[in-house]
């Protein structure tokens, strides 16, 4: 299980960087980030944590900015406010789903975040 997002007051840990691959490795199906070229089982194994920790910060981290941006959308004094359900419909989520991003956003915006994007779900 990934670990908690940090909050606004604790320092991020910084993950591993995510290498933008040439195209011609990333169009070969069997070519993801150089990990098949590495032969000794350590190296590999530390190399793709590396990653899958890097991946999953990144997603903690896009999840508060798509948590931001719904509450954005949805501020009532915005004269092009959204409801729930467009915001919902513009980030393929349902509805429910969208009015706890919204919350979980005002919370950030607020700096009282009370719970992280995994208790949304």
């Amino acid at each position: 299980m990934a670990e908690p997002t940090p909050r606004r007051n604790e320092p991020r840990l910084r993950p591993a960087p995510l290498l933008f691959e040439p195209e011609e490795a990333a169009s070969d199906p069997e070519h993801f980030f150089d990990l098949e070229s590495i032969d000794d089982p350590r190296a590999l194994l530390a190399r793709a944590t590396e990653l899958a920790q890097a991946f999953r910060a990144a997603t903690d981290r896009a999840v508060e900015y798509q948590a931001i941006a719904a509450a954005q959308l949805a501020d009532p004094r915005r004269f092009d406010r959204l409801t729930p359900a467009a915001i919902g419909e513009q980030a393929e989520w349902t509805e429910d789903y969208a009015k706890k991003m919204v919350e979980f956003g005002q919370d950030l915006l607020r700096g009282t975040e009370t719970s992280g994007p995994e208790s949304l779900g």
